[in-house]
């Protein structure tokens, strides 16, 4: 009675009704009054207030001191509240109280939904051309030609769309651990979850660093949830992601996928590094004991984050990296690992960092208890959990190590062909990092729904800006000078293709990789694998050595023939693309 008391005071005083209740409890009011006249302040102060009240703010309102105004003024944005670097606790709220199907699940991270598009739309992506990067570009299907007036209509599209919502988030951070090489991006949006999303994979400025933030290099306005002109030219649908180099500005409409925001930045990323020497990579980075780095190549879906975190070697970052003339450095401030069919027993780092300030995309959860289903697809095969990379124990602040000793080049492969792994010659490595095999895995992109062989040049075509050579001579280079050792590991079907075969298992490739970082595999007798040319081990410490020849995992050889046939077939039509531009050896090491 006592509590309820406490409360009703506390609500009555925000409702004027203090003066009320204290006459009723001193006796001063007859107990037989008008109940009417009792309740209604009471009953007025629990009242939920409607949506639009909750929106009445004065015109300067801003969430903190250094929210200034003007960041937004000066854009054309005249929206009344601006909610300014929010921390998790604050972004958390205005989730829960303005987004639908937000949620607190029952390790404390926030559930989000994305809305109809729960992967990258890679074919709605478009780059301005202007005089200042024309020569620069690599033109066609993956930099797709926008003019500089269509741009311009969909950045107001995405003003006049931000100014029609009563709060918007601004969020500033880094891109690049290294200083020398870091730029400051802004991210304008009207969803505290992509605000939350990228306060995870920026990197977090110090409050020093905010205070001297200034003008930022590049600003995305994410207007995901309106969609882009279909009659705008140079539009393929209602989906929209721009990037214009001159204005330094990235603009999203018709998807509210938070994903386009982090690749957003590092396509940026793979034009300005690139032009200073640098090479940008799409790729894991992890550090052992004796400071031995290791980078791991590879599109999503391949393993690149569930194999660079390794709870005895230190975690440099999982997707998006740098080398430059002293070392590897992370450009995140976070991780985006995939959830479906996650478990602590095959990923306990990622398991364990899923807990408050952790962003879950498109789960499905029990309402009740908030313990989550990361087998149920029944949203998209393409669940994900975003989260800072302080949340892995064995992380490395700062992100950066020095020059790789070992670069593996991950596939997933649906033909069930490649071994799981194969020692590359400098050669093979260049051929198999300009070809890029993988297969496109259920769930990375909108309208995936199988595994496909795809062929994506240096393992991240999506996002490079200039042609392949330029990253290709960049990593040959490196490579040479700091005498790297190449692997290519296959973490995909084995005993057969895709609807026949198995899924390599994760403990087996973590063996192989667990025998790359102590030497032992390099120590073993290797064996040459037909066709491919490719030098494989006869043994490997903690791995049956049947599945490491692949016809050996095959019932029936002359399919296994077949299929591999057809996957050099494929491999030989691809790299008609680039041989041109290629040295003989490159060349040759084109599958027979």
């Amino acid at each position: 009675m006592a509590t309820r008391t406490r409360a009703l005071r506390s609500l009555a005083r925000a409702s004027g009704a203090s003066g009320l209740l204290r006459r009723i409890h001193s006796g001063r009011v007859p107990r037989l009054a008008d109940q009417t006249t009792i309740r209604a302040p009471v009953a007025e102060a629990l009242k939920v207030a409607r949506h639009d009240e909750a929106m009445m703010v004065p015109k300067d309102w801003a969430q903190f001191d250094d929210a200034d105004m003007k960041i937004l003024h000066n854009l054309g944005i005249e929206t009344d509240a601006v909610i300014h670097n929010a921390r998790p606790g604050t972004l958390y709220d205005e989730a829960l109280r303005y987004e639908k199907g937000s949620a607190i699940l029952s390790t404390g991270a926030l559930a989000a939904y994305s809305g109809a598009k729960t992967g990258r739309s890679p074919l709605d992506k478009r780059v301005v051309e202007e005089e200042s990067t024309v020569d620069d570009i690599w033109w066609g299907s993956v930099n797709v030609k926008l003019a500089e007036k269509s741009f311009i209509i969909n950045r107001e599209r995405a003003i006049d769309y931000l100014n029609t919502r009563p709060r918007l988030y601004v969020l500033d951070g880094f891109a690049g651990w290294d200083p020398d090489y870091r730029y400051k991006i802004r991210v304008i949006t009207s969803r505290a979850y992509h605000a939350l999303f990228m306060h995870n994979m920026l990197i977090r400025p110090t409050e020093e660093e905010l205070a001297h933030f200034g003008e930022p290099d590049y600003t995305i306005y994410n207007a995901g949830a309106f969609p882009a002109n279909r009659a705008t030219e140079g539009m393929s649908s209602g989906t929209s992601v721009s990037l214009n180099f001159k204005t330094r500005e990235v603009v999203i409409l018709g998807s509210q996928y938070a994903g386009e925001m982090k690749k957003g930045v590092f396509t940026i990323m793979n034009y300005l590094l690139p032009k200073q020497g640098i090479l940008s990579m799409h790729a894991s980075a992890n550090e052992g004991q004796d400071g031995d780095v290791t980078v791991f190549f590879g599109l999503s879906g391949t393993g690149k984050t569930t194999l660079s975190a390794d709870e005895n070697r230190k975690l440099i970052g999982d997707d998006e990296h740098a080398w430059t003339d002293k070392g590897v450095f992370n450009i995140e401030g976070g991780c985006y690992a995939k959830a479906i069919g996650l478990t602590r027993e095959k990923e306990p780092e990622i398991w364990d960092a899923i807990r408050f300030g952790a962003l879950l995309e498109n789960v499905v959860f029990d309402q009740r208890t908030g313990e989550v289903d990361y087998n149920d697809n029944s949203i998209t095969e393409n669940t994900r959990v975003s989260y800072p990379l302080e949340y892995i124990p064995n992380v490395k602040i700062p992100a950066v190590g020095g020059h790789p000793k070992n670069i593996i080049m991950l596939t997933c492969d649906a033909f069930g062909v490649l071994p799981p792994v194969s020692k590359l010659t400098p050669a093979q490595a260049m051929y198999h990092f300009i070809s890029g095999y993988t297969a496109k895995v259920a769930g990375t992109e909108m309208g995936v729904s199988e595994p496909t062989a795809t062929f994506s040049a240096c393992f991240g075509a999506p996002f490079m800006v200039w042609h392949p050579a330029k990253y290709a001579e960049l990593l040959a280079e490196k490579m040479a000078k700091h005498n790297v050792n190449a692997w290519l590991i296959n973490t995909g079907w084995t005993g057969g293709a895709f609807g026949l075969g198995h899924r390599m298992s994760l403990k087996d490739t973590r063996a192989i990789i667990d025998a790359i970082h102590s030497g032992d595999l390099a120590k073993v007798e290797y064996e040459n694998f037909p066709r491919f040319n490719l030098a494989v081990p006869k043994s490997c410490p903690n791995v049956d050595a049947k599945i490491l020849m692949p016809n050996k995992t095959w019932l029936d050889q002359s399919e296994f023939e077949r299929m591999s046939a057809k996957l050099s077939g494929l491999f030989k039509e691809n790299f008609t693309k680039f041989q041109d531009g290629c040295s003989a050896d490159i060349r040759a090491a084109d599958p027979q």
